[in-house]
């Protein structure tokens, strides 16, 4: 049995037969009473968000999950459509199972968390940083790298994303999925 001094972010926890995944944690300590740990929780098999508090050696039951790389078909009726590379297994996800869906492109690939004790799929994670294609912009001006004014672009996907003063249509550029901010330009 795992115990709070083994919580750590990304874990995923069973609560009450639900299962969260923890967003950041942390202990608070007085010298009066016993330490605590809290974390902040937030639902894979829901979409809800709580906030958790245990007694400093408390039991908790961590869920063993395993990561492995799917790549992305396309989008119909029944879903989000993944193929798994090795067994070239197919699965559909619904869009609230999937941590950026608007910037899923054709053939890219992502991580799929299987839960291992009942191969159940729990949640599609994008790569933290993607390269997209600028399909729409307002054109720029040379030398409108001064300043961090921002204007909105639609990529190949869809999204829309506010870049710099410079970006121009068919550039390449680096997205940050967990965020939705312009990273940087990317070089063909």
């Amino acid at each position: 049995m795992a115990n709070t001094a083994d919580i750590g972010r990304g874990m995923i926890l069973n609560l009450d037969g639900s299962l969260y995944s923890v967003i950041e944690f942390g202990e608070n300590k007085t010298a009066r009473a016993a330490a605590k740990v809290w974390a902040k929780l937030k639902g894979v098999d829901n979409n809800r968000s709580i906030e958790k508090t245990w007694n400093s050696g408390d039991t908790i039951y961590p869920v063993r999950v395993e990561k492995r790389f799917y790549q992305f078909l396309y989008k119909d009726d029944t879903g989000y459509n993944f193929m798994d590379n090795q067994t070239f297994e197919q699965i559909a996800l619904q869009e609230s199972a999937i941590d950026a869906p608007q910037y899923l492109k054709e053939g890219q690939e992502v991580g799929i968390l299987i839960n291992t004790e009942n191969d159940q799929v729990l949640a599609a994670e994008l790569p933290d940083k993607i390269t997209l294609k600028v399909t729409y912009c307002e054109p720029g001006l040379r030398g409108d790298t001064a300043t961090r004014t921002l204007k909105p672009a639609t990529l190949e996907t869809g999204a829309t994303v506010g870049v710099p003063l410079f970006v121009n249509d068919g550039e390449l550029i680096r997205i940050n999925t967990k965020t939705g901010e312009y990273v940087e330009r990317v070089k063909e």
